[in-house]
């Protein structure tokens, strides 16, 4: 069964909640507009810290102010991906947990790993005690509607520390998932590693979102120190 949420917000017990109208429409189209010449993959965009206008946004008094309700007041932002679905790009994003993050130089701990190397960033898979630092702010940049792939997310499954795949194909077939809706310029706040998911497009509307992650410090369990990507 999938529940429809719109626009309204959940307690971060549940694992994420959500946020009308954080930044105005007509912010929303020019960050979009400023955005929409960087290069990107099939997806959208990734390592984006390093552009200005996006990181002028991931420290917008508005957005750190939905970070530090749940990091505390020495949050900060470390990694901005842009998604970018639409007719001429239509994906599935199958049930999962976000669980690499980036890290400025490796060291090889027990509880971390695998390691990878993307555009140059060293990431690892992190264990539960370091996910626990971490929120993400999805920014709209258009209305996320039924019809155009929105995030799907199973509440309260973040509780469960990181899951095997088998585990999270098990989840989400028994337990209901919502559907997040939300109108352009507002900002799903979501764990990471509440699983979730998003189906292809049926209509040919895009689906554009900024994925910002935020961590209460860039030093994390391990002396491992997160990447600014």
């Amino acid at each position: 069964m999938i529940a429809k949420l719109r626009g309204v917000g959940l307690v971060d017990d549940a694992g994420f909640s959500v946020h009308a109208g954080i930044i105005s429409v007509l912010e929303a189209v020019a960050l979009r507009d400023r955005l929409s010449g960087v290069s990107r993959s099939r997806a959208g965009a990734r390592h984006l810290m390093k552009h200005p206008d996006a990181a002028a946004i991931a420290i917008d008094p508005r957005m750190l102010s939905l970070a530090r309700d749940v990091l505390g007041a020495t949050a900060l932002p470390y990694r901005a991906t842009l998604f970018d679905k639409s007719a001429a790009s239509n994906w599935l994003v199958t049930w999962h947990q976000d669980t690499a993050l980036p890290i400025r130089s490796r060291k090889d701990l027990e509880g971390w790993g695998p390691w990878s190397i993307k555009a140059g960033v060293n990431y690892a898979q992190a264990p539960a005690a370091a996910l626990e630092q971490i929120v993400a702010l999805r920014l709209h940049l258009d209305d996320s509607t039924v019809e155009n792939g929105p995030l799907r997310v199973i509440a309260d499954s973040h509780r469960k520390g990181v899951l095997t795949d088998a585990d999270i194909s098990s989840l989400a077939a028994n337990e209901s998932a919502v559907d997040c809706l939300v109108r352009i310029g507002g900002v799903i706040r979501m764990r990471p590693l509440i699983v979730h998911a998003s189906s292809k497009a049926t209509n040919g509307q895009p689906r554009r979102v900024l994925h910002i992650e935020y961590a209460s410090s860039l030093l994390l369990v391990g002396n491992l120190e997160l990447a600014i990507a």
